[in-house]
């Protein structure tokens, strides 16, 4: 009882409804707006196995998994089963859904990596022979077809030929009394063909009146030399039904031999339905995966930025406020947290937040939450949430709470007796297996076996007065002990949250009493948390402070909204000085705690105009790198103009000294005018070099490396290496480590042996391998960012990488990490062969 109440309290039946927006069937919607919680962590595991791969799967299909075709046949197989005769639109039902069920097993069956739906899809049987059958029998309107059988065929064309006589009479009918025909055409009543005829000119087409009209001026008459042809025709026309019937009962017998496979693929469609239906739910309101901790492994409960899904929803459905997140992140020694603050500050929130998240993490949701998402398993989420007084229960607020938290430690004491049972059986096993090994071993006597049976026996059972409660339950306490006196409601809060410290996972519990902000500092079991308050505006901010409670607003509010100063005083008097330095302590933390708060965003400022900067520069460097290639060409083509030019010029004096015979003076012009050539095009010589500082015996000289100038001792050998003195020290440097006092590096020495000529083989041509292509369809910019660096830090030539049109926001994430990075030196498209625009080719 306390479970569902405690789902209602959550609202998790309107996130149900929401969740079943997003179903494809309609079983998946009615099964979704009741969504069954697994009792095991096995389950919650699989759950999840399968939106995680669903969620996956649609990221990389586009429009998704269809489910096209696919309809609620469950009655039809039990009435099937039962042996009634389904009707043709029913059995064109069973058709299409095993067309549309055959279709999503074939796309799953595609895919890579879905070794979960894979699995689940691999049961399916969808009797493709069975769906052709039924097609071929009932056409689209769920009528059996001519085709159906040899007898239906006959029976339609005899059908047809009746009709035809009949409406060539009645139309010779027409034509012959034309002045006693109310309207030209031919009708049917009651299955019969009539025409309309004048009232008072019945008489002229003797008949059967079938029908007549509102105002009596028309009757519809079926000719008496029509009518054995309409009796023939309504013989025929009970032949066609009575076979039609048959073919049914033929096609319904079919369906129910194989209902049990029919039932298990329903069963199946349906599962995948609701896993597509969270995968997409989950992706709406921006929820990660989460995943189950141990505590006792010293993890940590992680749920940053944690929203309210309902509320999400508001502002996204609704058009609602902005949600303001929390962050949840719980030691693993913690087993109790007490949320204090002002009323409306979002303590209730809180509460109901955790415990949807709780609930969703089970059913195999995703988490609204940033990831990393971390939680424990809860077995059980229980929560005495809201007020519960009753008129007509005479049921107070305090009594409300009473009964609740009674019914709450029931269940944790229910749960409790069932895990110490399984365990008392177990113990049992392990000791018959005992038994008999020493019965092997020792071969102990019959008298001490039966001593030993006495002994089992005496085993401690647990009983109904001492049970144990189970430890991974979730406990959830809104405005725990309210209701009665302060300080009663004070002793039975702190004595309820000791014992829940000791039997649960971990209970969250809001309260206003200052006498449970103390436990913290009592028992390392329990942590303090409070919701922000501004003062100023008088108004909550809806932020969780972890580490410092909630002091109280209520004086100072009470001053800053018009109440009499004095009395605000006396009122402080009457608090006493010891809790207004409480207050003043709580204050002072949370002054310091929004320093460092303020502090944390001035520096994540910082880091923000750090990479913007970083940016620029590399954007900068770039563009320079390209004009500096620019000029490059520029400066290339103008020295290929000169060197043309400069040959023309030199062909000119060549053609003129041919001209006639060459004396020694033509010959002087001609040098003269190559040598003001040369000086015109060719380039200035580079300035010599300043020649090189080498040091000398005696000299003083600078080592860098130690910031201390030191006496030259030796001359350089053919190594470059000498001894050098500053101090009382003597060591050897090489040339490269000195230089001189005025800052002059020294003249490397050059070795007169020859360096043999190293040939550098042509590189080798980029061929496109699984090692250097990178697939990132289908992931996230964030995550494709890790796989790149990690691919670039490896790679020893280009690399492809594979990332798809889609939305082009993965492209742009990629071609933006490729320009900033230090190790590429440029990228472009792939060839239309490589998969063109859809694949980008690094250069390392």
């Amino acid at each position: 009882m306390i479970q569902s109440e405690t789902l209602e309290l959550l609202e998790w039946p309107r996130l149900c409804q929401h969740l079943s927006t997003f179903a494809a069937t309609k079983l998946g919607a009615i099964v979704a707006r009741d969504l069954p919680i697994p009792e095991t962590q096995v389950e919650s595991e699989q759950l999840l196995a399968q939106t995680k791969e669903v969620y996956e799967l649609e990221s990389r299909l586009h429009p998704g998994l269809s489910f096209e075709g696919i309809q609620d046949i469950g009655d039809s197989l039990e009435r099937a089963i039962l042996q009634s005769i389904l009707p043709g639109e029913e059995l064109l039902a069973i058709a299409t859904t095993l067309a549309g069920t055959r279709n999503l097993r074939r796309v799953i069956d595609n895919q890579e990596n879905v070794p979960v739906l894979n699995d689940l899809v691999s049961q399916l049987r969808t009797y493709p022979e069975l769906e052709q059958e039924i097609h071929r029998c009932i056409d689209e309107r769920g009528e059996v077809t001519d085709r159906a059988s040899q007898k239906m065929g006959e029976i339609r064309v005899e059908l047809r030929k009746i009709r035809s006589q009949i409406t060539q009479k009645l139309q010779n009918i027409i034509q012959a009394k034309s002045g006693a025909i109310q309207e030209q055409l031919i009708t049917q009543r009651s299955d019969r063909f009539v025409i309309p005829v004048k009232a008072p000119q019945k008489d002229a087409i003797p008949g059967i009146v079938h029908d007549t009209s509102t105002s009596g001026a028309t009757l519809y008459i079926e000719p008496s030399s029509v009518v054995p042809l309409g009796n023939q025709l309504r013989q025929i026309f009970r032949k066609e039904q009575t076979e039609a019937e048959a073919i049914r009962r033929t096609l319904t017998e079919k369906v129910a031999a194989v209902t049990p496979d029919l039932e298990r693929l329903l069963a199946i469609v349906t599962t995948l339905d609701l896993a597509v239906a969270k995968a997409r739910y989950s992706l709406w309101i921006g929820s990660n995966p989460p995943r189950f901790i141990n505590r006792q492994d010293n993890e940590i409960i992680t749920l940053r930025n944690l929203r309210h899904p309902l509320l999400v929803w508001q502002q996204q459905h609704e058009q609602g406020n902005p949600v303001i997140p929390v962050d949840l992140l719980i030691s693993p020694q913690i087993r109790v947290v007490t949320i204090t603050g002002p009323n409306t500050g979002g303590k209730t929130v809180t509460l109901k937040t955790l415990g949807l998240a709780a609930i969703m993490a089970k059913v195999g949701l995703f988490v609204p939450a940033r990831e990393p998402v971390e939680m424990p398993w809860f077995s059980q989420v229980l929560a005495d949430i809201g007020d519960e007084q009753s008129l007509q229960q005479s049921l107070s607020t305090f009594s409300g709470h009473i009964r609740r938290i009674s019914r709450i430690l029931e269940a944790l004491e229910e749960k409790g007796v069932r895990s110490q049972e399984s365990d008392f059986d177990f113990a049992q096993s392990n000791g018959v297996r005992r038994k008999k090994e020493e019965e092997e071993e020792v071969r102990r006597k019959e008298e001490e076996e039966e001593e030993e049976e006495k002994e089992k026996i005496k085993l401690p059972i647990p009983s109904p007065q001492s049970p144990v409660p189970s430890p991974q339950s979730l406990v959830l306490l809104d405005e725990v002990g309210a209701g009665t006196d302060p300080v009663e409601g004070s002793a039975l809060a702190i004595a309820l949250l000791k014992y829940l410290a000791n039997h649960t996972q971990l209970t969250m519990a809001s309260t206003h009493f200052g006498e449970l902000k103390a436990l913290k500092y009592e028992n390392p079991q329990f942590e303090n948390a409070s919701v922000e308050f501004n003062e100023t505006t008088l108004s909550p901010t809806y932020r969780l402070l972890w580490g410092i409670p909630g002091r109280s607003n209520a004086l100072s509010i009470a001053l800053r909204l018009g109440l009499k100063p004095e009395v605000v005083a006396a009122a402080k008097t009457q608090v006493g000085e010891a809790t207004d330095e409480v207050n003043q302590v709580i204050a002072g933390l949370e002054a310091q705690r929004r320093h460092q708060e303020t502090k944390a965003a001035e520096a994540q400022k910082i880091l923000r105009q750090a990479e913007r900067l970083y940016k620029e520069v590399s954007d900068k460097a770039a563009a320079l790198e390209a004009r500096e290639k620019d000029l490059r060409a520029s400066q290339e083509i103008a020295v290929q103009q000169a060197i043309t030019q400069a040959k023309g010029e030199i062909a000119q004096v060549i053609r003129r000294l041919q001209k006639g015979t060459a004396n020694a003076q033509d010959a002087q012009q001609a040098t003269a005018s190559l040598s003001q050539i040369a000086q015109k095009y060719e380039p200035a010589p580079p300035p010599k070099p300043k020649p090189g500082f080498m040091p000398k015996v005696g000299d003083r000289v600078r080592i860098p490396k130690l910031g201390q100038t030191a006496e030259v001792l030796t001359i350089p050998d053919a190594d470059g290496n000498f001894a050098i003195r500053f101090g009382i020290m003597k060591m050897t440097v090489q040339l490269q480590d000195i230089e001189s006092l005025d800052g002059q590096k020294p003249e490397p020495i050059v070795k007169t042996k020859p360096a043999p000529a190293v040939v550098t083989p042509p590189p080798a041509p980029a061929i496109r391998t699984s090692q250097n292509t990178v697939d990132l369809r289908g992931k996230r910019v964030a995550d494709g960012e890790y796989i790149l660096d990690k691919a670039i830090s490896e790679a020893a030539g280009p690399l492809w990488i594979i990332h798809g049109h889609g939305t082009g926001k993965l492209k742009q994430g990629v071609h933006a990490f490729l320009q900033q990075h230090p190790r590429i030196t440029h990228y472009e498209p792939a060839a239309q062969a490589d998969g063109g625009s859809g694949v980008t080719i690094a250069h390392i």
